[in-house]
């Protein structure tokens, strides 16, 4: 699918994989970009895009990913102003990251994983993602039903793309009980999403990125990303957000490229 001249939406798109992919994109000659993020970083994040491009592309929309009334706002206003979403790129991620049963010590009783953790990280990384997915392909399928088009063919061209972030951790990893869930959850939609959304002329497809340079795992602490992540990664260093922007972008552009693709620099999760 071409890039140039299409209006897309990236959800956590402040920092990280999010923010990367924005500025690729822009580089790309998108025409605008929604960018969505719940802290004030949005905003500068926007400004840096627009100042890259020395274009007015990017806007920013500042909420919470889970609440629908701003999903349908976002949606809504950027197509007033630039026209029908054709990709979406929905970023926004939290761990919390804990083990599953734990021992205390001193009492010796078993301390099992919050649950409300546990809906909270769902909420965000899962049913979130799938739902700012679903706007774009429902507002793509009213569109085509409103001009009398019903099932799409190849002649029509690639109508949007999703492109969701998976992870190595969808394959299970220690501490991981919520997030590893939901990476792994989002396999099973984006594959359901691909066959049912594909009527309208919309792909699906997950990026599974390992260890990137970015907030959330330079959260683990330096300590942890030496000795656990940097000696099983081949590059020996953690992944740029850029190069897992490139290769979103070649998700998008590529169309051939379908299911899932893994971005990992050969990091596994241990076998132990």
């Amino acid at each position: 699918m071409e890039i140039k001249d299409r209006v897309a939406l990236i959800t956590g798109a402040a920092s990280g994989i999010g923010r990367a992919v924005a500025f690729e994109l822009a580089q790309r000659g998108v025409k605008a970009i929604a960018m969505v993020d719940m802290t004030d970083e949005i905003d500068v994040a926007a400004e840096q895009v627009n100042n890259e491009v020395n274009a007015k592309i990017a806007f920013p929309f500042k909420g919470n990913v889970t609440n629908e009334d701003f999903r349908t706002k976002v949606f809504e206003t950027i197509k007033k102003e630039y026209g029908m979403v054709s990709i979406c790129i929905p970023a926004a991620g939290i761990t919390r990251d804990a083990l599953a049963v734990k021992i205390d010590r001193e009492t010796k009783k078993a301390n099992i994983y919050s649950v409300e953790n546990f809906k909270l990280v769902v909420d965000v990384n899962l049913i979130a993602p799938v739902y700012w997915a679903m706007q774009m392909i429902a507002d793509i399928a009213e569109d085509r039903a409103l001009r009398g088009l019903k099932k799409w063919n190849a002649e029509e061209g690639v109508q949007g793309t999703v492109v969701f972030i998976g992870s190595i951790s969808s394959q299970g990893n220690k501490g991981q009980v919520s997030y590893a869930s939901t990476k792994a959850g989002l396999e099973g939609a984006a594959a359901t999403l691909t066959k049912e959304a594909i009527y309208h002329g919309v792909r699906c497809g997950v990026i599974h990125p390992g260890f990137t340079d970015t907030p959330m795992v330079r959260a683990m602490g330096e300590e942890y990303i030496a000795k656990y992540v940097l000696p099983d990664t081949q590059l020996g260093r953690l992944i740029r957000p850029k190069e897992i922007a490139d290769a979103i972008c070649f998700m998008i552009a590529n169309s051939a490229v379908s299911g899932e693709l893994w971005a990992d620099a050969g990091w596994h999760p241990s076998p132990a």
